[in-house]
């Protein structure tokens, strides 16, 4: 079933452009950040929506109140969000009672709007023991709103994405007590045989990226031949980090100690895999790394994303990679909105 969708914190569009893909019918896209609405602007031919560049605490909900059927989409940033948050300390408060918390924000869309169905998107960490309350509250004022809520955690790599980027989604349906059964992913790591069950293997990067590896999309900030660690990242396998520089025979270079860096630190990508998850604002040395030893271009990690091939960002490079980073993956997000629409009542 086919519904008109509400889009909040929409960035650059990644779960808008898979909402899309699934054939939702977007009426508006609500984004403050000046950047990412323009953005959103610039690529109303793919979105349709009315793009609404406000703070999401002064939106009313009201006014999309009544479309049958329909689904909110969005996944808030995530702070304030510990156990030290007024809202979990004091059980006499709802979420949606704190201004500063965008999980109340969403559960305020949620009661104004009454859509027939919304999909919740956050990292992996919100189900850390540091935000656990802070989650479990937000599942339980939703279920308080009518909702019968299905949360599932899964990794982008096993719907097809080229990247692993591990994500939670709260699928969440009115006029049923029966729950939204999980997704089920097509794809499994390789590496991992007795998880392929039939499956296909992971979707490696090199033919999502190749077509952008001419000059003509050379960028001035891909070149690391300057810096400070590049003859270790000259050195490093593709498909490895810092630690791979250990097993490199003859190697007599700089090496770290396993669990002194980050692990995506001189992270280099191999074509036939899935890339690491592209971070939104990455340090100078953190990856992926193309194996041609050069930071991602614009295009490259706008791929990785999988956005369509005609999307255009707005903004300076920084916010660009911002606004890709930060997005779903739009091919993730058209199975999980084409997934939550076909269960919709």
């Amino acid at each position: 079933m086919l519904a008109k969708c509400v889009s909040i914190f929409s960035g650059a569009g990644g779960l808008d452009v898979g909402a899309h893909q699934a054939g939702a019918d977007i009426v508006a896209c609500i984004e403050n950040d000046a950047d990412a609405a323009q953005t959103l602007r610039i690529n109303k031919k793919i979105l349709g929506g009315e793009v609404f560049e406000k703070d999401i605490q002064e939106v009313d909900f009201h006014v999309w109140k009544g479309m049958e059927p329909s689904i909110l989409i969005g996944g808030p940033p995530c702070q304030p969000f510990s156990k030290n948050g007024y809202w979990v300390k004091n059980d006499n408060r709802l979420i949606e009672d704190d201004p500063r918390n965008m999980l109340g924000q969403f559960i305020r869309a949620l009661s104004e709007m009454q859509p027939s169905g919304f999909l919740f998107e956050n990292v992996e960490s919100i189900l850390h023991p540091t935000n656990k309350s802070a989650f479990e509250a937000f599942v339980k004022e939703a279920e308080m709103h009518g909702y019968t809520c299905t949360v599932f955690k899964t990794n982008s790599a096993d719907f097809g994405v080229p990247q692993k980027r591990k994500r939670v989604f709260v699928f969440g349906i009115k006029g049923t007590t029966t729950p939204i059964p999980f997704p089920e992913g097509t794809y499994a790591d390789p590496k991992k045989p007795a998880k392929m069950n039939g499956h296909a293997p992971y979707v490696g990067v090199g033919e999502f990226i190749a077509e952008y590896a001419g000059s003509k999309f050379a960028e001035p900030q891909e070149d690391a031949s300057a810096g400070t660690y590049y003859q270790e990242l000259l050195n490093v396998p593709s498909g490895r980090n810092y630690i791979g520089l250990r097993d490199v025979k003859g190697y007599k270079g700089r090496t770290f100690r396993p669990g002194g860096r980050f692990w995506n630190f001189l992270y280099k990508l191999h074509p036939d895999e899935p890339s690491i998850t592209i971070a939104a604002q990455p340090g100078p040395w953190v990856g992926p790394f193309h194996w041609d030893s050069r930071r991602l271009r614009v295009p490259e990690i706008a791929a990785i994303q999988t956005f369509p091939k005609d999307y255009q960002f707005y903004g300076t490079r920084r916010s660009i990679q911002k606004q890709i980073g930060n997005a779903v993956p739009c091919l993730l997000g058209q199975k999980m909105v084409a997934h939550l629409m076909s269960h919709l009542p």
